[in-house]
């Protein structure tokens, strides 16, 4: 009777344990999801941020260069007017020249 009871123990406590490392293996799946579905939403975040500042750094080059080529346009038309005016006052002064060697 010693020996049944014995026998009849030990099949408990190999099913008990059995039980009990079956929970653990499905705890500790549960466990590894949550921390791959953590990581996965961590990378997505992180690749979504990464994309927002390219996109603000893209968009200040590109507002960078339409002020760079904005102020070369200006500096031109610039430079062309006071071509201009430079010729006009050569001119001038030519034909003032040449009017005070008629005089003379």
């Amino acid at each position: 009777m010693r020996t049944s009871f014995l026998a009849a123990m030990s099949a408990l406590t190999v099913l008990g344990l059995s039980a009990c490392s079956e929970k653990a293996a499905d705890n500790l799946e549960n466990a590894g999801s949550a921390i791959g579905n953590d990581v996965s939403n961590t990378m997505d975040q992180a690749g979504a941020r990464i994309d927002r500042g390219l996109d603000r750094a893209d968009n200040a080059i590109n507002e960078g260069s339409d002020r760079v080529g904005a102020a070369m346009d200006n500096a031109s038309r610039d430079a062309e007017r006071e071509a201009r005016e430079a010729k006009r006052d050569v001119g001038a002064a030519m034909e003032r020249a040449g009017n005070d060697m008629r005089k003379d």
